[in-house]
């Protein structure tokens, strides 16, 4: 391989062996498919035929950065010259707002050229450049006119919204001044993100002090918590999570002036349960979290479940989802259903949270 800054094909065994082995000597060591699969370019800079220097993008996601030198400030010419190319490939994809997951030996680098951080931890950093950023998402949600003491905070994929996410959502709105539903913003889920953010302004218009929210990208996303979407092992949850939380408690939180938060209780979700139980290390005292135990449904079917209503759909069982969701959601289901069976035929999983 000739010196310079070159686009590198991961699929060659050989190539990859040595980026990933650059990478592991500077402590970046996650090389799980889900983390690779979505890659649209990796770049490395080579010096004497061995690699000095890389970086990856998958989407707005700036990843994989690690350069051979740095100097005292933080700052060198090496990492320059390679952010120089991965901002150039993205501004040319239309591309003008990056997000950074990184070690956080390199955070001054970043933020040298432009970068603000969102959330950090021992194991990472995660920031971001350009508009729209999070102030600017912040603004687009309504406050109230004069200050409040109680201000609420519940968030869901609503995939779709249950007679669980409304028993919570009641809960919190009984006990509180103001509610802010965050839906997730990821098209991972059977229902798309306008329809599960409809289902759910249906599912709780009676509620005079609930508003329902587009998580955006900050609020358990591809971007903050991957693992709530794919497969990973307890460590990259613990990180993941730590991130997420992070960001929501001193990014978001303290600016709507969030001063608690309701989950529901986890029997059925590994990965949920470990994310209840970073909110409550992580937010409390500060932020109160509230873990109400889980509604059940009529008969003999157990806790209400969204994976139990996408299943039914998928066996045409309607007599199962007619006792989890709201009237209004069972609408949508009828009038939609053979399009949601269409999407699980061409193979949208329903067995994730």
């Amino acid at each position: 391989m000739s010196n310079g800054i070159k686009t590198i094909d991961l699929k060659d065994k050989s190539v990859r062996r040595d980026w990933q082995n650059f990478l592991m000597a500077r402590g970046i060591k996650n090389f799980d498919d889900s983390e690779l699969n979505p890659l649209d370019i990796t770049i490395a800079v080579y010096e004497n035929e061995e690699i000095v220097g890389t970086g990856s993008i998958a989407g707005d996601v700036i990843k994989y950065v690690a350069v051979q030198e740095t100097t005292i400030s933080g700052h060198s010419t090496l990492f320059n010259q390679l952010m120089t190319k991965l901002e150039n490939f993205m501004a040319v994809e239309g591309r003008f707002h990056q997000f950074v997951f990184t070690k956080p030996i390199y955070q001054k680098s970043f933020e040298y050229i432009g970068f603000k951080t969102l959330a950090e931890c021992e194991q990472g950093i995660l920031l971001e450049k350009g508009l729209p950023d999070i102030k600017e998402y912040l603004s687009t949600i309504p406050r109230p006119k004069t200050p409040i003491d109680k201000v609420a905070s519940v968030v869901i994929n609503a995939n779709p919204f249950t007679n669980g996410h409304r028993f919570l959502i009641e809960e919190a709105s009984r006990n509180n001044e103001l509610v802010y539903v965050f839906v997730l913003n990821q098209e991972a889920s059977l229902f798309h993100t306008d329809e599960r953010i409809a289902l759910v302004k249906a599912g709780v218009q009676d509620l005079s002090n609930v508003i329902v929210v587009n998580g955006g990208a900050y609020i358990i996303s591809y971007l903050t918590f991957p693992a709530y979407f794919l497969k990973h092992n307890d460590s990259a949850i613990d990180y993941q999570t730590t991130i997420d939380v992070r960001l929501f408690k001193y990014k978001i939180a303290s600016v709507l002036g969030i001063t608690s938060r309701y989950v529901g209780s986890e029997p059925l979700s590994h990965t949920t349960n470990l994310y209840n139980q970073k909110l409550i290390s992580e937010l409390n005292p500060q932020i109160e979290v509230h873990v109400i135990q889980r509604k059940l449904a009529t008969g003999d079917l157990g806790v209400i479940s969204a994976r139990t209503v996408r299943e039914a759909i998928d066996k045409g069982d309607e007599a199962v989802w007619q006792k989890m969701v709201p009237e209004t959601t069972q609408h949508f289901i009828s009038n939609n259903l053979l399009e949601l069976q269409q999407r699980i035929r061409k193979g949208q999983k329903i067995n994730g949270n």
